[in-house]
């Protein structure tokens, strides 16, 4: 910890000797009849086109309570899609990605790039790495080396990147013009910088990323795909697709409709990472994963939101398959400067061949202030009461380290702020 606390003050000392001035003279340059929100892109971005580096993170924290022996949050059957997250997390998270950018001459720049994160009481560095760009048979293509991910889209309110590419060690080009959107490649190792490559399979995985076709008007199409190849205790190598397109105006003038559909087999996960690698001697089975999912955004005047419709199932090698169902949104809508109000209910459905079928319908109104009533402007400082139910196959199951454990309902209130930047 005590690590942390010096890597990361010298780092914010640095960002600040090294912007300060540059901030000083960015903040003169902005009209004064811009709005706070345009103000302060706008000087961020001068400080960062002038001094090359790069500030930007997220953070959730706050006051969470229940009744006496509840868990305060994490109300989920397990998987990717039952994670309904407002007034539903009981955490505090934080992480900064701080960079600098070098001009070497010639269109050539080299830049160094770190994450440190913060969840509970534990750090963590998701990425560090290096790269290199403007060189002169591959101008506009990025070359990089290190720990990093590529996160292609999120679903926010589960909380959930459905397409990226893990946090390993690897290496590879982003970024390459073929005539048709923009391709990244990379390779992989199973190791990172918090787990000490105290993996046992010597795993490997190669990952694209082929972004933005436009393959109709307002329509954007993204495919990936990732290839596992390792040695492993149990289950086999295995192989990733991923399909996902982006509809802008939607029906209607301001609706975005987002639609995905994945597949997945042996030791490569649905969402383009490794998947359940053996450690510490212990073997892991590998899956056959599929996962559809149709999701929507909209904001209309101060009526905004997002919502979706989801199916998942899984089977292990040697084991029986699971289904997940989840419908749910969130709203917001503005009624005051400032202030927005907040609902999101959230259904969702767990069967296991064999099993009674595990129901949990969780719902939470907040009130939320923010510099406008948008629903994705940041930040937000939310006040919020949840109520979770779920039947007695939920209980009897204990997904999510026991939150559901003994009881039916629970019920939840707190305070919470969430910023990105």
């Amino acid at each position: 910890m005590k690590f942390f606390t010096l890597r990361a003050t010298v780092a914010a000392a640095s960002l600040l000797a090294a912007g300060g001035h540059a901030f000083a003279q960015a903040a003169n340059d902005v009209p004064v009849d811009a709005t706070l929100e345009k103000q302060i892109t706008q000087v961020v971005k001068k400080v960062t086109d002038a001094t090359g580096l790069e500030f930007t993170g997220y953070l959730r924290s706050g006051f969470y309570s229940s009744a006496n022996g509840q868990a305060k949050g994490q109300y989920q059957l397990g998987g990717s899609l039952s994670h309904y997250r407002l007034g539903n997390e009981g955490d505090n998270y934080f992480e900064v990605l701080i960079g600098k950018n070098w001009d070497l001459g010639g269109g050539v720049k080299w830049g160094v790039h770190w994450m440190p994160n913060y969840y509970n009481g534990t750090t963590g560095t998701p990425q560090i790495y290096s790269d290199i760009t403007g060189l002169s048979f591959a101008p506009n293509v990025s070359f990089w080396a290190g720990q990093r991910f590529h996160r292609v889209q999120d679903i926010h309110i589960i909380d959930q990147w459905l397409m990226q590419d893990g946090d390993n060690y690897g290496a590879g080009a982003d970024g390459i013009d073929v005539g048709f959107g923009k391709l990244n490649l990379a390779v992989y190792s199973d190791g990172n910088s918090d787990n000490k490559n105290n993996t046992t399979n010597n795993a490997r995985r190669a990952n694209f990323q082929w972004r933005d076709l436009p393959v109709n008007p307002g329509g954007k199409l993204t495919l990936t795909g990732g290839i596992v190849n390792g040695t492993f205790a149990q289950g086999s190598n295995g192989g990733a697709l991923g399909l996902l397109h982006n509809q802008a105006d939607f029906i209607v003038p301001g609706l975005t409709n987002s639609f995905f559909l994945q597949g997945s087999t042996g030791h490569a996960d649905i969402d383009g990472k490794f998947y359940n690698l053996d450690t510490a001697g212990v073997p892991a089975l590998g899956a056959k994963q599929s996962r559809i999912i149709e999701s929507i955004n909209w904001q209309s005047g101060v009526f905004g939101g997002q919502a979706l419709v989801g199916y998942q199932t899984i089977k292990p090698d040697n084991g029986v398959t699971t289904k997940d169902v989840s419908l749910g949104g969130r709203v917001s809508y503005g009624v005051a400067k400032n202030v927005k109000l907040l609902g999101e209910l959230g259904l969702t459905q767990r069967k296991i061949d064999g099993q009674d079928k595990q129901n949990l319908t969780k719902g939470t109104f907040a009130v939320a202030f923010s510099p406008n009533t948008d629903f994705w402007t940041r930040p937000e400082f939310r006040i919020y009461a949840t109520r979770a139910n779920w039947n007695d196959a939920a209980a009897a199951a204990a997904p999510t380290g026991g939150a559901l454990f003994g009881r039916t309902k629970a019920t939840t209130v707190g305070v919470q702020v969430e910023a990105w930047w």
